[in-house]
């Protein structure tokens, strides 16, 4: 590593690109205030020795200079100064060493475990912090073998896209070396598991560099998912067999995952930031640098329209320049195929939400994210935050609108046929505008935040004691029902109705039009215990539970797949159409408004391309259906079913499919 060289002075550099730029004979330093007086570069030895350099030249709000003779491995930070206001934002302490916002590695964490340690991070305290803050690195790029690699562009038709934890999807995986890491994640076995069940992405939750928040290091916990990003440009080395080497881990692993045909997409925050909110927030990076111009305000403190204590404002242009080169970086330097935005709604707020507003247009102007697949979560917890179906293209969006209108068809027998056809044939009423294909709509059951599909058919109350907050976390609405027995049980009958409702709920959401999206673990039937928080659960409750997987489960997931695969209008990413689908009372009839209105019947036929045909009964008793003409054999069945032509009785709640037979599908 070559560190500073007797640096005395800076020549001016350039403006662009931002952050920490290695060059052949020094490192250009370019950082973003417009509200600084003045902003000192602080380089450091290997003994924590500092030098401090006026960054001499200033382009527009861009401070810049080059430090010639400062290579790879040297720690940096940033002291801006300024007229310090709180009452306006304006929190310069040059005090405080600052992180800088393009950092792609750091050194150190910051600790606050106590308010002892917090202080130190207060923009209000006057104790120089730099013995205890974590320092920027300046890292160099290349090098890294990609032998070949490429992009697999998975059509969105194909997509099925299963959303995992870096660490929890292997962490518990028998006789694997480096379980819980991103090696891990490169094993053949992990490949080949992912690839006979039939995913075509994994979607990780965030693997950006994040700290935990206070009141968890107070308590001895973590932030288990990662959504508290602290440096949107460097790789969480807690998830690495060789943390001194995170990035290129994490890029083996995108490079073992291509060559399978598997795409990666990851879970990014660009809603908020690590430094928390104004009474307990931290001084670490843009608060520091110019805190208004990162965050939204108002004249009694920030918009928290994250609930994390503040909300970047994504709409001025720095912040735009920040993500869009955060988006680009990690597509160029570890070729990630696409993005699922954590509270999406925060990138449209101008204030107010604009479907084409500043940062939607940069990004559709951008050639290195072109064909790169987006994902929003179409909301967020402030007013006229709810935004699904709004997201511009190329935006997909998660669709709670499927998530809750199945739980209540299956979970809580609600009978709404309606529902359950227009979530089945893609939320038309939602998605189909502007040009939109039904793969907009990411359709899921369950994701990360919330039950396990096993626990939401297990309990009817969330058990988060762990948590440390009573209980009172996360979401209390969830359509769950533990069919009679509170937890885990042995009563056959009850674990047997379970069983049934988990591959009713499976099968909705893997034949449904759209882009489906399995939390991982559901095709096992893992389980959190009750948890539908587990954010701060770095354990046993969050990794998925291979030794006890449910195996057949598990098979009833892959045979759905495949037959999704065979399904030609399920690949086809269109609307469905009256001349290819036909919708059935279970005597054979065209349902008709009386058949769409009745909430008893709860059984229906659905008849596609006339050679596919779904039996959907949502009962707990058997249901008898008369079958269209023809000869028809049965694909898969969640239970038994007595055939005799032209009826077929269904004995349990499910979905089965049927194939015509002799005819080449």
């Amino acid at each position: 590593m070559n560190h500073t060289q007797s640096v005395c002075t800076l020549s001016d550099g350039l403006p662009y690109p931002m952050g920490a730029s290695l060059k052949a004979d020094g490192t250009n330093f370019a950082l973003f205030s417009s509200h600084a007086s003045k902003v000192e570069l602080c380089l450091f030895d290997e003994h924590g020795g500092e030098t401090r350099l006026l960054l001499p030249a200033r382009s527009g709000h861009i401070w810049h200079g080059f430090a010639e003779g400062v290579g790879e491995g040297q720690r940096y930070g940033y002291r801006v100064h300024g007229a310090a206001d709180a009452s306006s934002g304006l929190f310069f302490n040059p005090q405080k060493l600052l992180l800088d916002p393009y950092a792609k590695a750091v050194a150190g964490t910051a600790h606050y475990r106590s308010e002892a340690e917090s202080a130190w991070f207060r923009y209000d305290d006057a104790r120089d912090n730099a013995a205890v803050a974590p320092k920027s690195v300046v890292t160099g790029e290349g090098g890294f073998d990609w032998q070949g690699d490429a992009f697999p562009d998975v059509s969105w038709a194909q997509t099925v896209i299963y959303e995992a934890h870096a660490k929890g999807l292997t962490k518990l995986m028998p006789g694997l070396p480096d379980a819980g890491t991103y090696a891990a994640l490169a094993d053949k076995r992990v490949i080949g598991r992912l690839k006979d069940l039939g995913i075509t992405a994994v979607e990780l939750l965030p693997v950006h560099l994040h700290l935990d928040e206070f009141h968890l290091q107070k308590r001895g916990l973590v932030n288990y998912w990662g959504y508290n990003t602290y440096s949107h440009f460097a790789v969480e080395p807690r998830y690495a067999a060789d943390p001194q080497n995170a990035a290129d881990e994490l890029r083996r692993a995108v490079r073992a995952l291509h060559a399978a045909g598997i795409e990666v997409i990851l879970d990014v925050v660009y809603n908020h930031t690590a430094e928390q909110d104004l009474e307990t927030g931290l001084m670490l990076c843009q608060r520091g640098i110019d805190n208004p111009s990162w965050y939204w305000m108002t004249c009694n403190g920030y918009c928290n329209w994250t609930g994390c204590g503040n909300t970047l404002q994504v709409s001025q242009t720095h912040v735009t320049r920040w993500v869009m080169d955060s988006l680009r970086y990690w597509v160029e330097a570890f070729h990630i195929d696409g993005f699922r935005f954590d509270l999406g709604t925060v990138l449209g707020c101008e204030p107010d939400f604009h479907s084409h507003g500043r940062f939607f247009q940069a990004l559709a102007q951008d050639p290195v994210l072109a064909g790169r697949k987006l994902i929003a979560e179409p909301w967020d917890i402030g007013a006229g935050g709810y935004r699904l179906g709004q997201f511009p293209y190329p935006f997909a969006e998660w669709n709670d609108r499927f998530r809750d209108d199945m739980r209540a068809f299956w979970v809580h027998e609600s009978g709404n046929l309606g529902a359950f056809a227009e979530r089945l044939a893609g939320s038309s009423d939602i998605f189909q505008h502007s040009g939109k294909r039904p793969s907009a709509g990411v359709n899921f059951i369950t994701a990360h935040d919330g039950f396990t599909l096993r626990d939401l058919l297990s309990y009817n109350h969330k058990h988060n004691e762990a948590n440390g907050e009573g209980n009172r976390d996360g979401h209390s609405h969830n359509l769950s029902w533990n069919h009679g027995i509170e937890g885990e049980t042995d009563d056959a009958a009850v674990v047997r109705a379970r069983a049934y409702t988990a591959k009713a709920l499976l099968a909705s959401l893997l034949l449904a039009n759209g882009t489906p999206m399995l939390l991982g673990g559901d095709e096992s039937g893992n389980s959190q215990r009750g948890n539908n928080n587990g954010y701060c659960q770095d354990n046993e409750t969050t990794w998925i539970d291979w030794a006890s997987r449910d195996e057949d489960l598990e098979r009833y997931v892959q045979n759905l797949l495949a037959l999704r695969r065979e399904t030609g209008l399920l690949n086809e990413d269109v609307w469905w159409s009256a001349e290819r689908v036909r919708w059935l009372a279970s005597d054979g009839r065209d349902m008709d408004g009386r058949d769409w209105e009745n909430r008893e019947t709860k059984s229906m036929q659905i008849l596609i391309d006339n050679r596919w045909l779904l039996l959907v009964n949502a009962k707990r008793s058997p249901q008898t259906y008369r079958l269209p003409d023809g000869g028809w054999g049965c694909r898969l069945a969640p239970s038994q079913a007595e055939v005799s032509p032209p009826e077929c009785t269904v004995a349990d709640m499910g979905i089965w499919i049927f194939s015509r037979i002799g005819e080449p599908l």
